[in-house]
């Protein structure tokens, strides 16, 4: 079974079209002559799907009731998705992502992800979407027996099929960076540059971000130095300019994550970049609870099974002002995450990959690595309804929380994100650490955002 660890855990296991062709045409040779800024470190981040391969290369997908007595666990297809998020009707009005573009980050990517998105559409009856592949810088040729590679390509699949389950008709750019095999890691500054070249470029209006590091583990964190992670800000701050919404996973570690070594993780409530940056939207994870037709048979719970919804108190940057409003849960610091949807492995997504000969066939993933995909279809929507971009949507989040705008669905169970020992925080009414402001009603949340939300 696939889950996700943002940060720093095991890995095993998307414009115009004239400016995206235009990017992908010159991108070989920009991706690989295109500096990074000077100064900026060299910071390890891992894909967010991760081990526990206990549903892996499946010939086909399984009811709910199977998955319940071959794995203990709950299984779903897009099409449920689709029911419990209440996006079916927006499709019927027209709204279906078409005209926009969400930019997809990973390192390696996947050599087969056109051929998996294809046969995962047809798989459910969706209309498939050509992925624009831009390489940026020298991507070495794929190695199915790397695990580096392998678990990026699992992190590709998973990011690609979800953000196009919720935005069938949206464009999608998959970046693939290159990763260093002498290191086995791939770095932060890549991504952000590959990020702000597209930016610059036109290219996208929404971008999904499956990966993080815990900022304790950045350079000059222990002497309260935070130079290292805001010289990497420049991508944001670009897309703040030009409009383009960053979306980010909360992490997988409950309110802890992992240390440097990649297999331990702290005894004390840490958070990850880029999901604790103001400038972007933290996408944390929950817990749905369907039937077969994708309705709930009761309310989301918190993600907390084989991993736990990221969420707590940033280290590195202060309350930001549209956190004010919540300063009685997030003191005095920027609070993650900021809106939540499905990342349970007990409630994960079907999805197909043959990246990987020897597993060809259909997995169950789950972690905010699916989250987050899941949530750039929505802001594509939403940006499709508006007729414009929506831009960095935080104030708007929060003006729909302050409101009470039906769109916001509260998660307030009483469920936690507390993992590996460390304490985390509980789903109360209103904004907590665990969930955010909560999940969506994406027929009452869609318009609500486009119109909140000013680009």
């Amino acid at each position: 079974m696939h889950i996700a660890r943002t940060g720093r855990g095991l890995a095993v296991s998307a414009a115009t079209a004239a400016l995206v062709a235009a990017a992908l045409a010159a991108t070989s040779q920009a991706g690989a002559t295109t500096a990074t800024p000077a100064a900026v470190p060299h910071t390890f981040a891992v894909p967010a799907v991760a081990g526990h391969n206990l549903v892996h290369g499946v010939a086909s997908p399984l009811p709910i009731a199977q998955c319940q007595a071959k794995w203990h666990i709950n299984c779903y297809t897009p099409l449920q998705y689709r029911t419990a998020y209440n996006l079916n009707p927006l499709y019927k009005k027209g709204v279906t992502g078409k005209g926009r573009t969400i930019v997809i980050v990973d390192s390696f990517g996947s050599p087969t992800v056109q051929h998996d998105l294809d046969v995962y559409s047809k798989q459910f009856g969706l209309p498939s979407t050509k992925v624009k592949v831009v390489k940026w810088g020298h991507v070495p040729a794929f190695d199915p027996k790397n695990p580096d590679m392998t678990g990026w390509a699992g992190e590709t699949s998973l990011d690609v099929e979800m953000a196009h389950a919720v935005a069938p008709a949206a464009k999608i750019v998959l970046v693939e960076t290159a990763v260093s095999e002498t290191e086995g890691t791939t770095g932060l500054p890549e991504m952000m540059s590959a990020e702000k070249y597209l930016i610059d470029h036109g290219v996208g209006d929404v971008i999904s971000q499956s990966f993080g590091a815990t900022e304790n583990t950045f350079p000059g964190f222990g002497a309260g130095d935070f130079t290292s992670i805001k010289k990497l800000r420049y991508a944001f701050q670009d897309a703040q300019r030009k409009h383009v919404t960053v979306l980010a996973s909360s992490g997988d570690g409950g309110a802890t994550d992992m240390k440097a070594d990649g297999k331990t993780y702290y005894n004390k409530r840490v958070n990850s970049w880029p999901s604790s940056d103001p400038l972007v939207t933290s996408i944390g994870g929950t817990q749905l609870h369907l039937n077969d037709k994708g309705d709930r048979v009761k309310p989301d719970s918190v993600y907390n099974d084989y991993g736990a919804g990221g969420g707590g108190q940033s280290h590195v940057f202060t309350r930001p002002s549209f956190q004010d409003g919540v300063k009685n849960v997030v003191g005095t610091r920027r609070g993650t995450p900021d809106i939540s949807m499905a990342a349970a492995v007990d409630g994960g997504a079907w999805v197909y990959s043959s990246y990987d000969p020897t597993a060809t066939g259909w997995d169950v993933s789950g972690g905010t690595s699916e989250a987050s995909p899941l949530f750039s279809g929505i802001v594509a929507l939403a940006d499709q309804a508006g007729g414009h971009r929506v831009g960095d949507i935080n104030a708007a989040l929060y003006t729909l929380l302050k409101q009470k705008n039906p769109g916001i669905v509260d998660v307030n169970d009483g469920t936690d994100n507390s993992y590996e020992g460390v304490k985390g925080y509980k789903a109360v009414n209103g904004y907590d650490m665990a969930t955010g402001v909560g999940t969506l009603d994406a027929l009452r949340f869609v318009p609500a955002l486009a119109k909140a939300s000013h680009g």
